[in-house]
This record gives C-alpha cells, sequence and structure tokens, in this order.
C-alpha cells in the first residue's frame, strides 16, 4: 500500500558534538520519498527518501551556509543525499530494524535505523495515517565530511558521530477508483 509523507508532521534532524561540550541540532526542511508499507507483513515494507541538502537550518544562517559548502554537504555538487531501503528485521511487536544504503556527497554506505511503529488510525479529516520515529548513529568522516578545526584546550571543533532522528507521520494514498464499464 502506497502512503506519502505528511510534511507539517514529519521532521529529519540531526545532533552532533560541539566543541567537546554541547551539541547542535539542526533539521531538514525540504524532503520527498516514496513508501510502499505493507500492513499486514511490515518485512515487505521499502523507502524511498531524497532529502535537499540546502534546506538544512541549525538555526545560524552563517553555520547553515558553512554546512552547505564545499566543506561539508557541497550542496551545489550534491543537492540531494537520499536513503534507500533494502530490508526490514522486525525487533519486537512494534519496532524494527530498517536496513538500508545511505548516500552523502556521493558516498553510499548501509546503515540501520531504529524504527518504532506507533499505530495507524483515521485522522479528524478521515483520513488513514500512521506514525513512526527512527534512530540511528552514523560517522561523518564515513560520508566525506571531514572539515573540522583543533581547538586550543584539545580536541576538535565538530565531533564525528552524528545523531540522526526522523519523526514521520504518513497519510495513505488513496486507491484509485476502479473503471465503470460502461
Amino acid at each position: 500500500m502506497s502512503w506519502q509523507f505528511d510534511p507539517a508532521h514529519t521532521h529529519i534532524q540531526f545532533s552532533v558534538r560541539h566543541m567537546m561540550i554541547t551539541k547542535v541540532r539542526g533539521e531538514f526542511e525540504k524532503f520527498s520519498g516514496s513508501i510502499n508499507l505493507d500492513e499486514n507483513e511490515p518485512t515487505n515494507t521499502t523507502l524511498s527518501v531524497d532529502v535537499e541538502t540546502a534546506s538544512v537550518n541549525t538555526r545560524d544562517g552563517q553555520r547553515d551556509n558553512h554546512l552547505r559548502s564545499g566543506d561539508f554537504f557541497n550542496s551545489e555538487e550534491f543537492p540531494t543525499m537520499s536513503f534507500r531501503s533494502k530490508r526490514v528485521e522486525r525487533t519486537g511487536d512494534n519496532t524494527a530494524k530498517l536496513i538500508g544504503d545511505l548516500s552523502i556527497r556521493g558516498v553510499t554506505k548501509e546503515v540501520a535505523l531504529n524504527v518504532e511503529h506507533f499505530g495507524i488510525l483515521k485522522n479528524p479529516w478521515g483520513m488513514q495515517v500512521a506514525g513512526f520515529a527512527a534512530t540511528t548513529r552514523i560517522n561523518r568522516k564515513d560520508f566525506g565530511l571531514v572539515w573540522n578545526v583543533a581547538l586550543e584546550t584539545s580536541g576538535m571543533l565538530v565531533g564525528e558521530d552524528v545523531d540522526i532522528s526522523i519523526e514521520v507521520e504518513l497519510v495513505k494514498t488513496p486507491e484509485p477508483e476502479a473503471a465503470v464499464a460502461a
């Protein structure tokens, strides 16, 4: 069954250690994708997502411009990063690992997202919706995001590990009505 992202209720967020003492948080505001959610056999579910790297927002314009530059996402040359699912492994009644290929800056690595399913229901407007959360941790250097600055007091300005947190609300795509025979 085909579903669509509800962009008003879907968030692709990240956090990374900053100066070794705090975390910078941000999100990507523009993304698209397709989801074929098999409600009866979740392991048959497939997902494909493209995220616009230039849509990064950390609430600091100067930092966002730096993230779009060649030091990080190089948004002009690599306008999107993508995730393509390969398989789903159930880990519990409402949990699973979604394994797939994450591509950033032309580098593709297999990653596993820990997914929690919150259920499927009819919203107040009569539409079928489903809720999910997913998390993972990647090493940014694995994807060619290697820029950094040594701190005077030891350590580095930007941490290597990036925590990714995704909240998703899906809306079921209406089934096309069968053509009426004349």
